[in-house]
């Protein structure tokens, strides 16, 4: 009888480690103004996450000299998975180190290895799913926190996109053939190269993006980390809380790519940048054809569908760098 071999998956963006050169004031960022809820806080790291978030952390942030991301952690769909993964990619030349259970707070054994690019990467399976306290608890059995309860809010963490000086197509062939990425659009630039590209391993258009720039003063630098809103409604009152805040921010506007709804604001301890984001489709059918997205069409309406339009009068290709620059 034939065997089967069952291919690893990853089921899902898990979390992103922050190192932040002024915690305190990241720390009143993402708990006060975002509205992050903090699980706890273990030897200096805080862990946070968003009220509709049912892992431990999706969030951690660590004081630091300078501010960067440490790692980006990503669930599997088995426990074996891991393993599995961790031989793919030694058979493949990628040195992978072994993270003890209980090593990050919350979470099991894990591997933690680098793309093409840099970018650390983490895949795990088991995370504890911490309860909330009892002034916290939503009394909704389905979901985590009370929601609402402060600053901007998120359901839950979203996506991220990740800024690098490496051929594009290096690193999404990576994500492809290594860990089951599936591209879901890309953009081309003059010269008709692959500078942009989104991909996911679920039905959300992308669970990462990786942006090629000559402006990545490193190879491996974080554009920005998404929290998710429910509806345009949310958005809009972020945009209000924000401005209270008296933080400067993007938007809001749509894209054209993913379709989505945005506002983006930086975080002012770490400068991260961070992407409040609601609405945009989903992906369902199994043969879907990346959608290319030629130079012209990404700048008429790739990045911006509408919002953050500038004059008539200024040079539309000039005003997107501007815009991809501040964002």
């Amino acid at each position: 009888m034939e065997k089967f071999v069952v291919l690893p998956e990853i089921a899902k963006l898990g979390h992103v480690a922050l190192v932040s050169e002024n915690l305190e004031k990241s720390l009143w960022f993402f708990r006060d103004v975002l509205g992050l809820e903090e699980t706890e806080e273990v030897d200096g790291v805080h862990y946070l996450r968003a009220w509709g978030d049912f892992e431990h952390h999706t969030l951690s942030v660590r004081a630091g000299e300078t501010s960067y991301i440490d790692h980006i952690g990503w669930r599997t769909k088995r426990r074996e998975d891991v393993a599995t993964f961790a031989k793919i990619l030694e058979d493949a030349g990628t040195e992978v180190r072994w993270i003890k259970a209980g090593e990050e707070r919350g979470q099991g054994e894990a591997i933690r290895f680098e793309l093409p690019s840099g970018h650390r990467f983490e895949l795990y399976y088991d995370m504890e799913k911490t309860p909330a306290d009892p002034e916290r608890k939503s009394v909704l059995k389905n979901q985590t926190y009370k929601a609402w309860r402060k600053g901007v809010s998120p359901r839950r963490i979203d996506h991220i996109n990740l800024q690098t000086s490496v051929n594009n197509l290096e690193v999404v062939n990576f994500l492809r053939e290594k860990l089951g990425f599936k591209l879901r659009e890309y953009f081309v630039n003059k010269n008709n190269e692959q500078v942009a590209s989104w991909l996911s391993v679920t039905p959300l258009v992308h669970d990462v993006a990786i942006m090629t720039t000559d402006r990545s003063k490193k190879p491996n630098e974080m554009h920005h980390l998404a929290y998710w809103l429910d509806n345009a409604q949310d958005l809009l009152r972020a945009a209000d809380i924000l401005n209270e805040a008296e933080i400067e921010f993007v938007g809001p506007g749509k894209h054209g790519i993913s379709q989505a709804m945005y506002v983006y604001v930086k975080d002012p301890g770490s400068g991260l940048r961070i992407e409040i984001f609601t609405n945009g489709y989903l992906i369902f059918e199994p043969d879907w054809e990346p959608i290319k997205w030629t130079y012209e069409e990404y700048l008429k309406y790739g990045s911006t569908y509408w919002g953050d339009r500038r004059r008539d009068d200024v040079d539309r290709e000039a005003q997107i760098r501007e815009l991809i620059q501040s964002r």
